[in-house]
């Protein structure tokens, strides 16, 4: 079934959840949605939980946050 994400189209398996939809597009996002810094949202811009099964024309938003961790600083003094 065919879903898109970020505007790409891609097919997955029927039952295939927001996790492996986004690493099947992408890897390194998946990295980043699994580590925190980044989530997926539903084309209305609503956060989905990684494990939810999407539906055939599921439209996914990978949105990377521009948060720094506590031990990251704007500067190197």
């Amino acid at each position: 079934m065919r879903v898109f994400v970020n505007a790409t189209p891609i097919e997955i398996e029927p039952g295939t959840d927001v996790r492996s939809a986004v690493a099947t597009h992408d890897a390194a996002l998946a990295a980043k949605v699994a580590a925190g810094s980044a989530y997926v949202t539903d084309a209305r811009g609503i956060e989905l939980a990684a494990d939810v099964r999407l539906a055939a024309g599921a439209i996914l938003r990978v949105v990377v946050t521009a948060r720094r961790g506590a031990e990251e600083s704007d500067a190197h003094a």
